[in-house]
Parts: structure tokens; sequence; C-alpha cells
């Protein structure tokens, strides 16, 4: 676990980092964060962070995850601070596609989710089942969607009339990808259109699945509530332990506290 304090715009930010192997033989997830220890470059250019989770199962999960942090984090580099941030942010998803594709060959893939904060407004982008939360005013939202097929099906009946997630909640391989870097084809990524304006107290966690996927909503809203961005991690650590699961995956989260 870390923690540093960081300044751009009106606000600052304090950030902290929670990874652990669970019940994995080895850890497949990577993250990063740029701009950290400068702040000249947090009002210039932003901070960006991005947690990326290797495919268990799949080719060489740490070798994907550490190429889509890669590309991701150059894209941010090589970003127009003048232009789009959004539409430049989802093509940085596309493109950190290609890298792991072109890597892995197709056998293998990461998903993520990848952040831009610049004149205190967030953006992101999001490819397969990671989670991003955002709690705001002791109320916890969940900012992205999953691109698994439930959520696929889910959509489908949307369009059929059929607003009732309920029943989509026992389909078949609910949890298999539809989208992630790496895949041959990437055809969606869940991002921001307008930014978010953030403001003081907010907490970010962008997290895999091994955080998000196991904790409830009311345990990730009290783990974020603590004062501290080392007391957060701390009590999603012994939230996971607690739960006690046989084939606990990789976890990783960031932490980034407003102030």
């Amino acid at each position: 676990m870390q923690d540093f304090n960081l300044n751009g715009g009106s606000l600052s930010y304090k950030i902290g980092n929670l990874q652990g192997v669970g019940a994995r033989a080895r850890q497949e997830d990577s993250f990063a964060v740029a701009n950290a220890f400068d702040v000249e470059k947090i009002r210039t250019e932003g901070l960006f962070f991005t947690v990326c989770d290797g495919m268990g199962g799949m080719k060489d999960g740490k070798k994907a995850s550490e190429t889509a942090v890669a590309s991701l984090r150059n894209s941010f580099m090589e970003m127009n601070r003048m232009g789009d941030i959004s539409s430049e942010l989802r093509d940085s998803a596309f493109k950190a596609s290609e890298a792991v594709y072109s890597v892995i060959g197709g056998s293998g893939g990461s998903t993520t989710v990848t952040g831009v904060i610049y004149n205190d407004k967030l953006y992101f982008a999001s490819v397969g089942d990671s989670y991003f939360f955002l709690l705001r005013d002791k109320k916890l939202y969940r900012l992205n969607h999953e691109h698994n097929l439930r959520h696929e099906k889910y959509l489908s009946g949307i369009r059929n009339g059929d607003m009732d997630p309920s029943h989509y909640r026992n389909v078949p391989e609910a949890e298999a990808l539809t989208e992630f870097l790496g895949m041959d084809g990437i055809s969606d990524v869940d991002c921001t259109v307008r930014p978010i304006p953030l403001k003081k107290g907010d907490v970010l966690m962008p997290c895999s699945d091994g955080v998000g996927g196991v904790l409830t909503e009311d345990e990730v809203r009290r783990c974020l509530s603590f004062v501290s961005e080392r007391s957060m991690c701390q009590q999603i650590e012994q939230f996971l332990v607690a739960h006690a699961r046989k084939n606990q995956d990789n976890y990783t989260a960031l932490i980034i506290k407003c102030i």
C-alpha cells in the first residue's frame, strides 16, 4: 500500500493503492499513475491512472496487462489537452487493444479502467469487467458498465422492451467477456461523453474484478468512507480476507481522494 498527495487545479488529490495475488499462482494485474510527483505537470497535462487486469486462463495475462498499461500511458503523454479528451481517451483504448493483439496474437488479453483528471474534471474509458466507483456525499455510484454476456443480453432486452435486469442474472456463461483489450475486432469502449466535474470529498476507485466482483456495494461504500486512503485500502483487504473465496482472483485497486 502506498499513498501520496497531489495538487492540480483547485483540488488536491490523495492517492493510495492496494494489490494482492489472492489464490492465484502469480499476479497478472498491472496499474499505473502518471504525473504523480509533479504538481506542475498535473496542472498542465492532468493526472493519469489505469488498472489493467490480465485475463487468467489465457496466454500470458501479465504481459497483456503490462502492454496495455504502457500503451495507455504513452497515449496520455501524447494527448492534446486542448482537444476532445474523451475521444482521445476512447481512441487510446483501441490503440491499447491493437498493442496487446500484436504481442499476444489474440490468444490473451486484458480489461482496463483508465482515466484522466484534468482541470478538476474526470474523463474515463473502460473495457471488460473491471469496476470504477465514485463515492460522493456518502452515496456510491458505479461509473462504468461491464462488457459481458449478461450485460449484452440486458441491453438487447431493453431494446425489445424488457427493462427488468433480473431476467438476465442466470444467463449461461453470463460472465464471459464480450469485449477486452487484445481481442480481434474490439468494437465498444465505455467512456465519458462529457467530463464529470469533481468536487472536494469525492473518492474514486478504479479496481479489478478481484475487488469489485467480490465486495458488495455496501462494503465498498463503507471502505471508501474512511478518512485516509490508507485506511480505505486496509479495510478493502480485510473484507476480501473475510469473504475467504477459495478461488480469489488477483486484486488491484487505486484510491483517488479529492481534497
